[in-house]
Parts: structure tokens; sequence; C-alpha cells
């Protein structure tokens, strides 16, 4: 099914590119601050092609799944799997205490879910297809209803073969504005992502990873995938060069938006990474504080200036600045990629003249160093307390019968040994890459764990709390948190590509009962 879907696009595709070149859609930052943010109804697809990124507010929501064409960079527009006929979808923006209703439809030729990424909420809501539920089949509704309890930035993807559903574009902001957190003149939200110019995804590149169609955790009659993969079938390794074309909000190059400012404004700017890789993001001309990560506020945050924002893959990071310096000034990736030429965006002040900021992308600049920024508080956690349970997670690649795997202790998903806990129980864990080339961006479903030390180091500047921490090659990091929220959730990298070729584990409470059933012709792939 999924190879006569994809040949049914590039004939769509072959047919209306005419139609579709030159045509443009602006989807760049968004000024929540400055825009009529009233709830609306699902936009419908004009042509084929998406419309304009919009902010929903309100307490319920309705998502449709649906393909569609975007023109990614100038007169290259690509075949999309969108939320509301736009990629991102739009972005979905609550206050803290609101009671959240989301109703998803999914118009797509395959099934779908939401996983609510970094938000804390109960095990059933999580969208994990095989775990929390079963994937919401072509033509079927399934309602997510949760309490936004943690303010912070998050965001939403499909957790249903995330790592073609997300190359596709299935994904958007998820915002929950804080009852006491202090106000600014304009906020902005910028998701980072990788696309594929020829319009393919991974699994036309041979890279699409492990099958699991047949991961249903308590099934094992489920049948075997569409695109007729075993269950053993691997990545044939991490080439990451197919990526050619970087966005910002779904834009590349010059149909990125401007961010517009006036002197005197703080500005806030949420950078999600909604891609791959990891990117390196620099504010010019302006001082800057890193107010949050992965949602979470950083004590007392010092200023910066001329550093880089290291953003792995699922992370966001909160940066804010005083608008003292007027003109136009560049956002931009640092990077040697040739791609990350698109990943720009222009800060215009009002009344500006055309501004003579020039990139210098290739610059080495100095990364931001969480372990000793802000300043020390009260913490949850210390390396030295006595814990209910520890664990090592060593992370490595490896090859097994010909093919590249992504392990956890030797293993690769679903025979991954899983964290047993007791609601209530204090957990440690050491996470440990042995990969030579690899990141890890690790996240864990329904918790925020506080970060405890690096390569053996106790973090010297704020407490740091988060949902995905990027673990590169040869580090070692120690983290903490509480059992407070039963269930069975997920603890995988998310580069999707490792996930997806075993990088994956579960947290499981032992004391927790589910009444999920999981259905063996439901087609689950909890990657």
């Amino acid at each position: 099914m999924k190879l006569n879907w994809k040949l049914k696009i590039a004939i769509v595709v072959g047919i209306f590119s005419l139609v579709l070149a030159g045509c443009s859609d602006t989807m760049g930052g968004m000024d929540h601050s400055k825009m009529s943010m009233g709830n609306s109804e699902t936009p419908k697809t004009t042509e084929g092609k998406t419309v304009n990124s919009n902010v929903l507010t309100g307490t319920e929501f309705n998502l449709t799944a649906v393909a569609s064409n975007q023109e990614i960079a100038p007169g290259k527009t690509l075949p999309v799997w969108t939320f509301n006929n736009t990629v991102p979808g739009p972005q979905l923006r609550v206050k803290q205490g609101d009671t959240v209703k989301v109703n998803l439809k999914n118009e797509l030729s395959e099934p779908v879910t939401i996983h609510w990424h970094g938000v804390p909420l109960p095990n059933a809501m999580d969208g994990i297809p095989g775990v929390t539920q079963n994937a919401v089949q072509p033509g079927e509704t399934f309602t997510y209803e949760f309490k936004a309890d943690v303010p912070g930035t998050y965001w939403y993807h499909s957790h249903q073969d995330s790592v073609n559903q997300l190359d596709r574009g299935l994904y958007g902001s998820f915002i929950v504005e804080g009852k006491y957190e202090d106000k600014v003149d304009r906020d902005y939200t910028l998701m980072l992502d990788e696309w594929v110019s020829s319009g393919k995804s991974m699994s036309d590149s041979g890279m699409s990873g492990m099958n699991h169609s047949g991961m249903n955790m308590d099934s094992s009659n489920s049948p075997s995938s569409e695109n007729g993969m075993s269950n053993n079938s691997m990545t044939m390794g991490d080439d990451m060069s197919m990526y050619d074309l970087f966005t910002i909000n779904g834009k590349s190059g010059s149909l990125v938006d401007q961010l517009q400012v006036k002197e005197g404004d703080k500005v806030r700017i949420r950078l999600i990474n909604a891609g791959y890789l990891s990117h390196q993001i620099h504010l010019h001309g302006h001082e800057f504080k890193v107010i949050a990560t992965d949602g979470q506020p950083i004590n007392n945050p010092s200023v910066l200036k001329d550093n880089v924002i290291n953003i792995a893959p699922g992370e966001r990071y909160d940066i804010e600045f005083v608008a003292n310096n007027p003109g136009q000034w560049l956002i931009e990736d640092h990077s040697d990629n040739k791609a990350a030429s698109g990943m720009k965006e222009t800060i215009v002040y009002e009344g500006a003249s055309a501004g003579s900021d020039q990139s210098n992308a290739s610059e080495k600049l100095a990364a931001v160093d969480l372990t000793r920024y802000g300043q020390a508080g009260k913490t949850s956690f210390t390396l030295n307390q006595k814990y209910t349970m520890e664990y090592t997670m060593d992370l490595n690649t490896e090859m097994q019968e010909g093919n590249t795997v992504y392990t956890i202790n030797g293993k690769t998903f679903p025979d991954t040994d899983a964290l047993t806990v007791k609601k209530g129980d204090t957990v440690k864990v050491r996470l440990v890459n042995n990969s030579k080339t690899n990141d890890h961006p690790m996240h864990l479903h329904g918790h925020f764990f506080q970060v405890l030390s690096k390569n053996g180091k106790p973090l010297e500047g704020s407490p740091i709390i988060k949902d995905t921490l990027n673990v590169k090659p040869g580090e070692e990091y120690v983290i903490a948190f509480e059992a407070d929220n039963p269930g069975n959730w997920m603890f995988h990298c998310h580069d999707l590509h490792h996930a997806s070729a075993g990088m994956v584990t579960e947290l499981k409470y032992t004391d927790f009962k589910t009444d999920f059933v999981a259905d063996p012709n439901a087609g689950n792939m909890p990657e």
C-alpha cells in the first residue's frame, strides 16, 4: 500500500507541477502576541496545496491528518502529510490548568496517532500505537483529553511509523502558557526540520528501519507490514546527506517569514527541533538569555552573546532578548552543511531600512553549556542520595547480520530490557554513548528528569530539568527522576532512524494495570 500511495503522489505531482511551481505559502515565525487567535475549523485543501499555518486557542481542537503539497523552497513543491493542511500543523495554545480535548480525524491512507512530546499526561493519552492505543485507521477518529498542568514549550507528532510520518510533516507545536510567567511583547515559535528535495522519505531510500507492525507488546499475532519488510530488517547506516533542505516552520531560504519587532520589545523565541539532525542556532546583534529548556525554566539565566544553542532532535529551547539594536538581524544555523543556508530567519525592526547583516554560519562559536549555566538552586535529587532503582543504559551502534543497528545494552527493541519501577520509586539512570560517530538524543515519555552530571562532573549552574537529552559520542550523563506517573512509557532515541532500528526501551510500572488491548489487525508501529 505504501508503494502504491507514493506512485500516486508522484503522478499527481507530475501532472500539477506547472500549476504548483511558483505558488508560495508564508509560514514563518508566528507573532502570537499580535495575531487573532480564535479557534477555527479545519482548513480545506485548495488545489492540493497547503494553507498558512495558524494558532488555535481555547480548550477543544480539531486536527485532521490529510495529504497535500507544500512549497518547501523556492520552486520546490513536495508531497507532504499534514495536520489541518499545514506543515507544521497549527500551534495549539492553552493555559496552565486547562483540560484540553483534541479530536483527531484521519484522512490519510495509513494509520496515525498523536504523541504529546514532553507533556506530562495520563498514559492512555500518550499516543503510542500498540502500547497505549491502537493506531487510528483511515477514516476513523480518536479523542485525546488531558489536563495541561505544567507550563512550557512542547510539540505534537505522529508516533505511528514515526520515522517516516515525521519526515512527511506530521507535527506541530503545543504551548502551555503559565499562570505566573513573565509577559513578553513578541512570542515566536520556530520549528526546525530537514527535508529531502527529491520528495522521498526514508522508506523510499532504503533506510526506513525496523518494521514495528508486529510490536504490539501484548500480542504476537500481528500481521507483517505493507511494505513486506520483516521485523528484522534494519537501516543501511546513518547517512544523513539525503537531507538537503533545512527549514524553519516548513519553509527554506527566501520563503522563511521575517520576525517583526519594534525597539524596546521583549521578545521570546521558542526553538523546537522536529528533525533528525542537531542545529547550532545563532542570534545576531543581540544579547540574550536561555530561559527554558524542554519547557522547564532555568534559574537566573545569565546574559549571552555570540553563543550558539545546540538543539538536538526533540529538544526545545526558549530564548529571550530585548530589541535594543534597530536594523535587520539574522537568526541562523551554524553548519558546514550547504543545506543550512536555508535555515535563516531575519529579525526586522519596524521602520528599519534594508539590513546589512551578513551570515557568519561557517564561524565556529562556543555553544551554551547547560552544565554550568544559570544559578544553583533547590533540587529534587543529588548524585549521592540513595535511590530505589539504578540503571545503566549503554547506547551503541553495532553490526548485526550485516546490518547497522542501534542498541541499548547490546539489544534492540523489542528485546531490550525494560526499566521496571513502582509508583514512588526514585530512579537514577546512567546514559553512556559508546557509538563512535552517532549522537543519541534520548527522550523519556511521561516524565521530566533532572540532569545530575556530565562525564562524571556534577552540574554547577541551574538545576536542569528535561525530557530529551542529547548524548554525544563518548559522553556519559547521570539523570534522575521520580516514578510519579504510572503506565507503560517509551524511552528512546529521538533520531528516529536509530529508534526504528532498535534504540528503544520501555519504562514499565509493575503496579500499573491497563485496560488497553492491542488489535493485531491495527498495523501498530510504535516507531
